[in-house]
C-alpha cells in the first residue's frame, strides 16, 4: 500500500563556496608574507573533498548536529597554518609512527584537518590507533576526536570506514559521545547501508553509550528501511527502554515507528504508538493519521478530516494542509466499488484544484533533513531582536517588567 521511494536532497552549494572566499579574501591580503601557505591552500581548494558535491544525498540529521560547513572552513583556514606542502606533513608523521614516537594531539588534529582524500584517510586512522594506544588510559580533555574523524568519513563518503571504526573494540573509548556515532549512523543510512547502521546502533548499546533525542530517531528510521519483523521488534524495544528511562523521544522518531507499524500491517500498534505523539500539528503526522483511518476502513473519518482541510477558515498567509499521494491511492484504493466511491473522487478532486495533494510519499516525508534552528542573518536582525527584548515604556528589559508587575 505504501509506495517507498528513498528521497534524495543535495548540499546547499553556497557551503563550499562560503568558506573560500572566506580564505581568498584571506589569502590576497597577505600573499606576500604567506607565499608557503598559499602553495598549500591552493592544492586543499582544488581537492575533491572541497568541491561542491552536486547531488549529494543529506537525510535525517541537521546542519546543527552534523557542522560540515564550519568543519569545511576550518580545514581551510588551519592549512594556511602549515608551512611546506601537505605531502611533507604526512611523510614526516608516517616516520614517527614507524620509529614508534609519540603522536601529540595537536599533530592529530592538524593531521586530520588536512584529510583530502580516501588515501589521506588511511594515514589518519593508523594515527587515531596510535595515538588511542599510547592515550587509552588518560583523559583526553575537552576535545574530542570521534566526531571529527566521522565528519571527514562524511565529507569524503567514507561509509565502510566509518563503519568499520566505530565498531572496532580496539578503539573503545575514542568515540565516546553519542555525537560520533549519531553522524555515522547517518552517513550509512544515507549510503543505504541500513544494517550497518543498526550494528553501530547496537555497538552504542554495547559501549553503554548513551542514546540522545537524535540517536532514537535514527535508529527508528533504520528500523523503518529494514522494514522485518526482528527490526520492528528492536524498534519497539528501544522505545520501551527509552520511555523506562524516562528518555526524551522526538516526534520524527515516533512517526517512523508509527509507519513501521503500519508497513508491518500491525494497525494496533501503530494507534497506539501514534497516540503517544504530544503535538500532532505537522503534515507528517497528519499524514499518518488519515492513512491509519484509511487502514481502519473509516471513510467517514477522512473525508471529515479532508473536508476540515478544505475549509476557507485559513488565513491567506497560513499554507494549507497538504496529503500525500500514497495517502491519497490509499484511499481511492479501498473505496473503489463500494459506496463511499463517488463522494471520495469529489473530496480528492476538490484536494488537487486547491494544490492539497502533493506527488512526495510517505517516504519522502519522513526521509527529510530538518532545516535547524534560524539564527539571525545579519547585525541589523540582531540589533532589532535586541530592542525586542525591552519595554518600551520603562525601558527595562521585558522578563524583569513582566515579574515585577
Amino acid at each position: 500500500m505504501l509506495n517507498i521511494i528513498p528521497a534524495q536532497y543535495s548540499l546547499g552549494d553556497n557551503m563550499a563556496l562560503q568558506g573560500l572566499s572566506y580564505c581568498t579574501r584571506f589569502v590576497v591580503h597577505h600573499a606576500h608574507a604567506h607565499a608557503s601557505r598559499l602553495a598549500v591552500l591552493c592544492a586543499a581548494v582544488q581537492s575533491d573533498s572541497f568541491k561542491c558535491r552536486i547531488g549529494a544525498k543529506r537525510c535525517l540529521l541537521s546542519e546543527e548536529v552534523v557542522k560540515l560547513h564550519d568543519f569545511q572552513q576550518r580545514k581551510l583556514a588551519m592549512a594556511l597554518q602549515v608551512s611546506g606542502s601537505k605531502s611533507d606533513y604526512f611523510d614526516a608523521l608516517n616516520k614517527k609512527m614507524e620509529k614508534n614516537e609519540f603522536i601529540l594531539k595537536a599533530e592529530l588534529k592538524l593531521l586530520l584537518h588536512l584529510c583530502q582524500s580516501a588515501e589521506d584517510m588511511v594515514t589518519a586512522r593508523k594515527a587515531i590507533y596510535r595515538y588511542h594506544e599510547e592515550n587509552c588510559n588518560v583523559a583526553f580533555g575537552e576535545f574530542k576526536f570521534g566526531p571529527l574523524f566521522m565528519r571527514l568519513c562524511y565529507e569524503l563518503g567514507l561509509e565502510d570506514m566509518a563503519l568499520s571504526t566505530l565498531t572496532d573494540r580496539t578503539l573503545k573509548g575514542l568515540f565516546s559521545d553519542c555525537t560520533s556515532f549519531n553522524i555515522g549512523i547517518d552517513i550509512l543510512f544515507t549510503k543505504g547501508c541500513y544494517e550497518g547502521a543498526l550494528e553501530v546502533v547496537r555497538e552504542m548499546k554495547t559501549q553503554g553509550v548513551r542514546f540522545n533525542k537524535d540517536t532514537f530517531m535514527l535508529a527508528f528510521a533504520t528500523c523503518y528501511k529494514l522494514n522485518t519483523p526482528k527490526s520492528f521488534r528492536i524498534c519497539l524495544a528501544l522505545m520501551e527502554e527509552g520511555q523506562i528511562k524516562g528518555t526524551l523521544i522526538p516526534r520524527h522518531a515516533y512517526c517512523f515507528a508509527v509507519a513501521l507499524a503500519l508497513k508491518q500491517n500491525d494497525l494496533e500498534r501503530a494507534q497506539g504508538i501514534y497516540s503517544q505523539i504530544m503535538n500532532t500539528d505537522s503534515r507528517l503526522c497528519q499524514n499518518l493519521r488519515v492513512l491509519i483511518l484509511v487502514m481502519e476502513g473509516s471513510i467517514k473519518d477522512v473525508l471529515s478530516a479532508f473536508n476540515e482541510a478544505l475549509l476557507p477558515k485559513t488565513p491567506v498567509f497560513i499554507k494549507k494542509p497538504e496529503f500525500s499521494q500514497d495517502v491519497v491511492d490509499a484511499l481511492m484504493e479501498i473505496s473503489a466499488d463500494g459506496p463511499w466511491e463517488v463522494r471520495v473522487e469529489q473530496v480528492l478532486r476538490q484536494l488537487q484544484q486547491t494544490g492539497q495533494v502533493t506527488p512526495q510519499s510517505l517516504d519522502d516525508l519522513l526521509c527529510h533533513t530538518p532545516s535547524g534552528k534560524r539564527r539571525p542573518s545579519n547585525i541589523l536582525d540582531w540589533e532589532r531582536g535586541r530592542r525586542k527584548s525591552f519595554s518600551r515604556r520603562t525601558l527595562k528589559p521585558l522578563q524583569s517588567t513582566l515579574l515585577s508587575e
